[in-house]
């Protein structure tokens, strides 16, 4: 099962690395990983999504908080969240593409004609499915 972890860590040099040593040393894999300032700018907070049953996921939990920069890690995949993901899509600038960027809001972000064409949506894990699948 997909579980979303979330991590709370001091903003410090090294810190990233030493949470990913920890998924890599146990041959745990990390699937998303996003990193970010908090309010405070001593505290950064990592969200990441993995996957693993009950049991893989509270060791995780547990090795995470032996780190010495870790302040908090918190399972999220239970708790009402919002999950969204972005793709960008690099394109021949030929196909006509334009009724699928408007029926689904994406947008052009490059089309400058150096024979490429970049397009940009954000949605739900279906929604970017079905976005690349009528692209196709």
């Amino acid at each position: 099962m997909k579980h979303t972890i979330t991590i709370l860590v001091e903003n410090e040099f090294g810190v990233l690395t030493r949470v990913a040593g920890l998924f890599s040393a146990r041959g745990y894999n990390i699937e998303s990983l996003n990193v970010a300032p908090t309010l405070d700018e001593s505290i950064s907070r990592m969200t990441l999504v993995t996957r693993g049953d009950e049991r893989v996921i509270e060791q995780i939990k547990k090795q995470l908080n032996k780190l010495i920069p870790v302040i908090k890690t918190e399972d999220i995949s239970h708790v009402v969240h919002v999950e969204r993901e972005m793709i960008l899509v690099k394109m021949k600038p030929d196909l006509d593409i334009g009724k699928v960027v408007y029926n689904n809001l994406a947008k052009v972000i490059d089309d400058s004609g150096k024979g490429y064409r970049i397009l940009e949506f954000s949605g739900t894990p279906d929604e970017i499915k079905s976005f690349v699948k009528q692209l196709e």
